[in-house]
């Protein structure tokens, strides 16, 4: 039996109110803001890690020129970009996010971008896409099944859809060969930084849903495979910029700032085997 997600917000009565890099323990919503400094290493090392597993799962699918594509919470440039190659001239991308700075400036050409909010929104105008891509989206989404309802309606008859997230629970180790005290450091950390997550509503238990899901949508032809990278470095890097980026509410947490210098530091050393949480791919067709 899965079990239930921590409440982060219990910790916050101890917020240091002279420490503003706490700040983000009293937010809602996304904990991963596109608008800060890491942003660019995090959709780096995500780009470096996942894109192979991406394009063969889209490569799979069979796009060809002329195919209409909706990329979900772009993120970085790299997937729409690829996606474009892909269409041609003839065909499109619709790039979408909360927060497009980041990612208008840095897409390539052929990628329409829109700011877009999938729990909310109604799907960009237009309709009948060939195939709709989300990657570590829906994860973050309380309202997921809203937007997934929305996603499907926004195929054509044939139309293809694409979720790819993390099953949390599947595999909560940072460091699964946990020898020594500095691999146990960095899963104490990782599971600090677990507890942000589920406190703004991330499913720790979304990912190996993801077939019954969609076809629970409609959807036919639902396949899914998992992918889980154990010693990969850029997976260092991600957990550099995540860290960074969530320091302060992991000191309210409980985690020392000593405890986070110490992880950093082994980061960028690059002596720890680092895993992810695994990746499942899941797709279906509207008929």
């Amino acid at each position: 039996m899965a079990r239930d997600p921590p409440d982060w917000r219990r910790s916050t009565a101890n917020v240091d109110a002279s420490r503003p890099d706490l700040d983000c323990v009293a937010d809602e919503g996304y904990l991963l803001d596109n608008r800060v400094d890491e942003a660019s290493g995090r959709f780096d090392a995500l780009s470096e890690v996942f894109d192979p597993v991406t394009f063969r799962h889209i490569d799979a699918l069979g796009p060809t020129a002329g195919w209409r594509c909706w990329e979900v919470g772009a993120g970085g440039p790299s997937v729409p970009s690829g996606l474009a190659e892909r269409v041609g001239s003839t065909g499109s991308v619709v790039a979408t996010d909360l927060d497009i700075t980041w990612l208008a400036e840095r897409v390539g050409s052929g990628v329409e971008v829109v700011r877009h909010d999938v729990a909310r929104d109604e799907p960009p105008a237009g309709g009948g896409f060939d195939l709709i891509h989300a990657r570590l989206v829906l994860l973050h989404i309380p309202e997921r099944d809203q937007a997934l309802r929305r996603m499907v309606s926004a195929l054509r008859p044939g139309g293809v859809l694409l979720i790819e997230d993390f099953d949390i629970d599947l595999q909560t180790m940072l460091c699964p060969d946990a020898y020594g005290p500095d691999q146990l450091l960095a899963n104490r950390i990782k599971d600090a930084f677990r507890t942000l997550l589920f406190g703004r509503g991330v499913d720790p238990t979304f990912g190996r849903r993801l077939p019954r899901i969609l076809r629970e949508h409609g959807l036919v032809d639902v396949i899914a495979d998992g992918y889980f990278p154990l010693a990969l470095p850029a997976v260092g890097a991600l957990e550099r910029a995540n860290t960074a980026q969530v320091r302060g509410g992991l000191v309210a947490g409980g985690i020392t700032d000593t405890e986070i210098d110490r992880f950093l530091t082994l980061l960028g050393a690059g002596t720890l085997d680092l895993a992810t949480a695994p990746l499942i791919s899941a797709s279906g067709r509207r008929p």
